[in-house]
């Protein structure tokens, strides 16, 4: 598995190694070595799945500490376009953006370290959607900011008439009145 670093400190995207032949492919989804490279004190405890059709964003979303999550997050069918926002005060890229294309065919994985927003929009007709916890659901220390804060410049390459939000996602507050409590 291939480990490249992004421009935000602590964001990284893992690119298996697949092998292919005339019965499919076979590759390492997850693998705790490869993980403790970039993160020792990681420890999966909750997968989470999600299906969701064309259009649909989800996010984006946090847990505050103490119960912040990492996720490592990768795409069973479909496209999506994975957005994090670095919520880290202090950090020298709080608040800027990185976002890339997971899909079932690339089958590439991002590894979102706590401390960052996560949410992504579906590009397919559908997309399923896993990832890995390091954190427990917390509904206490649930958070989120507005997908479409016009200071994160997120493109979610939706049209804006063919965006679909859940309620909540649809009254989550912008960057500037988020309730962060992350150090970087």
């Amino acid at each position: 598995m291939t480990i490249k670093e992004t421009p935000l400190p602590g964001l990284f995207i893992f690119e298996p190694r697949v092998f292919e032949d005339s019965r499919g492919y076979f590759f390492e989804s997850y693998n705790k070595n490869g993980l403790s490279a970039i993160n020792p004190n990681i420890g999966f405890v909750q997968d989470n799945q999600s299906k969701s059709a064309y259009g649909v964003i989800r996010g984006l979303h946090f847990q505050r500490n103490p119960k912040a999550q990492s996720k490592l997050v990768r795409v069973l069918s479909g496209t999506i376009y994975d957005v994090a926002v670095d919520c880290r005060i202090g950090s020298p890229t709080f608040g800027k953006h990185f976002g890339c294309e997971l899909s079932e065919d690339n089958k590439k994985q991002l590894f979102i370290p706590k401390g960052f927003a996560h949410g992504f929009s579906v590009l397919s007709e559908t997309a399923i959607v896993f990832y890995k916890c390091d954190e427990y659901y917390s509904p206490e220390t649930d958070g989120g900011i507005f997908y479409n804060d016009e200071t994160l410049g997120i493109d979610w390459r939706i049209p804006t008439d063919k965006v679909i939000l859940s309620e909540k996602d649809s009254k989550l507050p912008f960057f500037s009145q988020a309730e962060l409590n992350f150090k970087y």
